[in-house]
């Protein structure tokens, strides 16, 4: 048992994490501005973690945060390339020093470790697949540069000071509570909004850019084996199931489940995307036993059931 930080922890991914740790009794607290995560995703643990309305650049509150943790789960970030390339001084300030924040508080407050939320953007738009850690990094994005940036920084304070790092670079993450209302959304919110309102989505481009997509649960799983994890130094990781869809597929299994007949719309080729994207996850499955326990199919399935009982009336 122990204690756990969890940033950006009622937003999407950082609200289902601490779902999994209230579960096996771990104790925690959260640190949320609001900016993108929502109250209504703590209304099942509000009364049962530490919660602290501050921002992660808020260097003196971040210290506040860190203090007698054990662990530190890294989730906060502004997590969208359009919106970094609309904003690339927001995205550097939030995604970079607002980590380096972070690890100062764990290095004066010896925690165990932090587990960071990377992302597979780091790859940029090789044509290598699948994604494999021992590629060299191509970022095509400011916020690209930012999650690898801020991964070489836990590289540095592991090795500088001797905390534990592990970066999670994440494939497409879905699930439950994920916010399909922003123009930064991800793909799957987006579409099944748009299905469930009658409204035909844009696709960009021709549809034809793969994804590796990975449900929440595995994701959640994935921070907590690496908290638990007997290893030592910075390590990197990706988090996904080694597969891809192409976004037309997705469309089309998406409609074919909803039973709604609606041709789909394409747009331009958006700004920043990549091409193709699978990951390689020999490596975490080797060092931490991690391997995805929900496939896409069922994932999908549970997506929809949520966002058809409550997930447009919770989200507004």
């Amino acid at each position: 048992m122990g204690t756990y930080l969890v940033t950006g922890g009622a937003g999407f991914i950082g609200s289902n994490i601490v779902d999994g740790l209230l579960a096996r009794g771990e104790t925690v607290r959260v640190i949320d501005n609001l900016s993108t995560g929502r109250l209504s995703n703590t209304a099942g643990f509000i009364d049962r973690v530490k919660f602290l309305e501050a921002d992660i650049c808020d260097a003196a509150a971040v210290d506040e945060a860190v203090r007698g943790v054990d662990y530190v789960i890294h989730q906060a970030a502004l997590a969208s390339v359009p919106r970094s390339i609309a904003d690339p001084t927001a995205n550097n300030q939030v995604n970079v020093q607002g980590t380096l924040n972070l690890l100062e508080a764990a290095v004066t407050h010896n925690v165990k470790r932090m587990v960071y939320a990377s992302s597979s953007s780091v790859y940029g738009d090789s044509e290598q697949l699948p994604k494999i850690e021992t590629m060299a990094p191509n970022p095509k994005s400011p916020y690209a540069v930012a999650k690898l940036a801020a991964e070489y920084y836990c590289g540095v304070f592991s090795a500088l000071h001797g905390l534990s790092t592990i970066a999670l670079r994440y494939f497409n993450v879905f699930g439950p509570r994920q916010d399909p209302n922003s123009d930064y959304s991800a793909v799957i919110p987006i579409f099944v909004r748009s299905l469930l309102e009658g409204n035909a989505p844009t696709i960009h481009g021709d549809g034809e850019q793969s994804r590796d997509f990975t449900f929440i649960d595995n994701v959640v799983s994935a921070n907590m084996m690496a908290c638990d994890a007997n290893i030592t130094g910075a390590r990197v990781y990706n988090i996904a199931c080694g597969d891809r869809l192409t976004l037309n597929h997705l469309y089309d299994t998406l409609r074919n489940k909803l039973g709604i007949d609606l041709e789909s719309v394409h747009g331009p080729d958006r700004a920043g995307d990549v091409k193709h994207s699978m990951a390689d996850i020999t490596k975490i499955s080797g060092e931490i036993g991690y391997k995805p326990t929900v496939s896409f199919e069922d994932g999908i399935d549970r997506t929809i059931k949520w966002y058809q009982e409550v997930g447009l009336k919770a989200l507004g």
